[in-house]
């Protein structure tokens, strides 16, 4: 195919041999499937910010350190420097949540580099050695289903225990393979600790996965891992090894009607946000 204009450079510079086709259309980024050498990968072009349809992209960049003074004023500035460095902020956060999640134990894509925007990274596949389909294409029985829910709850834990929290998780970030889900999309990945709305994004990251598979099964709908998993964290008892139960007790004297109706519009919003999830993927095909 005809090489894209924002590959070109990796090709005149080696890194990328051959264009193969395009994977996909997406509202942040255009992925092509690329060979380098003798390896099929991935290449993740991210769209500008004014082209890039990222909802709410503020709550998710708080807590984001710069460590760079001229850096971090010109962000604050918004001079054309300074919305340069933030678009380089925002793909570095993909490309180091990756790196970290990776050694962690997370099942993510190895990453081999981000030039100018663009992100190499591994090619997730099935076993016959095709693009591995989104979870939320994937069929499973109740026994496959509870299964890959424990493999992605642990995930989830080792990922708050490197005081990262996805911020984006559905059935439409997740690949699965021939051994299971594989956790993409990380650009708006926030940290625990630093960013005021991570618990909400935690539990709904969470409560999403928990639908999905309650899809096919439905005891999973009563489990409670998001409250057991942040609980833990907050109190300084959550580590790599803590044994999950999806069980939570709560503090019952702390709730009242407010908190019901708050969680009546988040399960609300979380619908309407996958309804519009389904239109796009619908829009790509």
């Amino acid at each position: 195919m005809k090489i894209p204009q924002r590959l070109k450079p990796l090709v005149d510079d080696g890194l990328i041999d051959e264009v193969i086709s395009r994977l996909m259309s997406g509202k942040e980024a255009d992925i092509f499937v690329v060979r380098c050498g003798d390896s099929i990968r991935c290449a993740k072009v991210y769209k500008e910010a004014a082209k890039r349809n990222f909802k709410k992209a503020v709550e998710y960049q708080e807590g984001r350190k710069v460590r760079n003074g001229r850096r971090a004023r010109a962000m604050e500035k918004r001079s054309n420097y300074g919305r340069k460095q933030q678009e380089e902020v925002w793909q570095n956060a993909e490309v180091d949540a990756l790196s970290q999640l990776g050694k962690a134990g997370v099942r993510v894509p190895e990453t081999f580099g981000c030039v100018d925007g663009v992100l190499l990274m591994e090619l997730i596949t099935d076993e016959v050695g095709d693009v591995a389909p989104r979870l939320g294409d994937v069929m499973m029985s109740e026994e496959q289903a509870s299964e890959d829910h424990a493999l992605m709850m642990h995930y989830i834990k080792l990922m708050l225990c490197e005081g990262i929290v996805h911020g984006d998780l559905s059935e439409f970030n997740v690949l699965v393979d021939g051994t299971g889900p594989v956790i993409i999309d990380l650009p708006q990945a926030v940290n625990a600790a630093a960013n005021n709305n991570a618990q909400e994004m935690f539990i709904r990251d969470v409560n999403n996965m928990r639908r999905y598979y309650g899809e096919f099964s439905p005891a999973l709908l009563r489990t409670q891992y998001a409250n057991e998993m942040w609980a833990l964290f907050t109190e300084g008892k959550l580590d790599p090894n803590s044994a999950l139960t999806g069980e939570y007790e709560g503090d019952s004297e702390s709730a009242d009607v407010d908190a019901v109706l708050e969680e009546i519009r988040a399960v609300m919003l979380e619908e309407q946000e996958r309804q519009e999830r389904i239109a796009d993927v619908e829009s790509e095909v």
